[in-house]
């Protein structure tokens, strides 16, 4: 048996993944007003659920970059979404703080291999031109998920109450695994339903994945002694607290400021997150149709600059535009810095396998999310420190780094290309 265009079977199944993992860690945000009040809890305990959450997505995004470049992404998959999967389910059985930190710390590592798992699968299944688009499916999956959550979220909510919704949420994740072994039962060299025309695609311009076999790759020490890593590294660093203020705080900020409702919230934010899927796919393809002419360097940059620079007049527009009689023009402005979030964000992902190839790619890519997942820890940190009156100064200190995401960039990878060891 064949199957034409199996390599986009596979993306959308790690969309769907995607899909399901926004919808995770999403319920928790928005079913917290609730969720708190049953618990006991204040926006402080938020605060320190959301860095238990980003302290062990941080670890896991390393541990799963190493995981998967050992145990491939067939395996790896199955590992991450059915250990997240399971943890969506335990918060049903939370009492209090102890217990959610647990539950949070099994989601959060769960999660984190959803990113490097599937930047290590774009190099296995998509040519160098078709990356972007690639990570850009992946990506849509996350603003998908983000679109969804609010309003299936609160449906649920109305209907069985927090506890058996997440209980619903993990069971989803379960039942993902099955299409998953059966599509992806092997890598593009060995697979029996691969055509020889999409096969031929694939590996015509992938020569730089192609590792002599038993290479285990470049060691840490190895991939941090070129300055192009650390322009990946710098990066993710200073761009992902964007993305991380309005996914975990937006909801709060609604609830507090405009007094939304669970149900207010899931009736609206899903407008912002709208921007943030049609900038994961616009800019996969922007880049892509790019490289049809020029060069991956030129493409990728340009990508980036143009989705950075939504970002920043986005904020600014926040910034000067929004006042507190409107929540609306809040939500529609969000939209356009998660259409620029998403736009860069998936360019900047692939350049871990622009720059290394085989085994090498996961444990960068998996490195970059723990560096990127560290700026946002200290965010979540920060954000109740400088929130108390307005959240004005979030806004203004995200502004500044988008910009600095840029220049990290330009200085340090002066040419997006296999980087070459001595």
């Amino acid at each position: 048996m064949k199957i034409k265009g199996l390599r986009w079977w596979v993306i959308f199944l790690i969309c769907i993944a995607t899909v399901i993992n926004y919808i995770d860690r999403t319920a928790f945000g928005v079913m917290w007003p609730e969720m708190g009040k049953d618990l006991g809890m204040d926006e402080q305990d938020y605060a320190v659920m959301l860095n238990v959450f980003m302290v062990t997505y941080a670890l896991g995004k390393f541990i799963s970059g190493k995981l998967y470049d050992k145990i491939g992404t067939r395996w790896g998959f199955v590992f991450s979404i059915g250990l997240w999967s399971g943890a969506a389910i335990l918060h049903a059985l939370a009492r209090g703080l102890v217990s959610l930190s647990i539950v949070r710390g099994m989601l959060g590592i769960g999660e984190a291999g959803n990113w490097p798992g599937a930047v290590k699968s774009n190099g296995e299944w998509f040519p160098v031109k078709e990356r972007a688009i690639a990570q850009g499916i992946f990506n849509a999956g996350a603003s998908l998920g983000s679109v969804i959550a609010p309003a299936l979220i609160a449906f649920l909510y109305g209907h069985f109450g927090w506890r058996s919704t997440f209980i619903i949420l993990g069971a989803i994740g379960f039942v993902w695994i099955i299409p998953w072994l059966v599509i992806n039962k092997s890598k593009p060299e060995n697979h029996t339903w691969l055509t020889e025309k999409e096969r031929t695609l694939i590996f015509s311009d992938r020569m730089e994945l192609e590792t002599p076999k038993g290479d285990k790759g470049m060691s840490l020490l190895q991939i941090l002694s070129f300055k192009e890593s650390w322009g990946v590294l710098v990066a993710r660093f200073f761009i992902e607290p964007i993305w991380w203020l309005f996914v975990g705080w937006m909801p709060l900020y609604l609830h507090s400021k405009y007094g939304f409702s669970i149900e207010d919230i899931g009736q609206t934010i899903w407008i912002s997150y709208l921007g943030g899927m049609a900038g994961s796919i616009l800019g996969g393809w922007f880049c892509g149709k790019l490289m049809e002419t020029k060069s991956v360097d030129y493409a990728r940059k340009t990508s980036i600059l143009i989705g950075i620079s939504l970002i920043f007049l986005g904020l600014l527009g926040i910034i000067f535009l929004v006042t507190g009689e409107n929540p609306m023009t809040f939500i529609y402005i969000v939209g356009i810095v998660l259409f620029g979030f998403q736009f860069a964000i998936g360019n900047i992902q692939t350049l871990s396998s622009d720059l290394l190839k085989g085994p090498s790619v996961g444990t960068l890519a998996g490195l970059a999310g723990t560096v990127a997942a560290i700026s946002v820890i200290i965010m979540n940190w920060l954000i109740p420190q400088i929130t108390t009156v307005s959240y004005a100064p979030a806004f203004i200190i995200i502004a500044v780094l988008a910009p600095m995401a840029m220049i990290s960039i330009y200085v340090l990878i002066r040419k997006i290309k296999q980087v070459e060891i001595n």
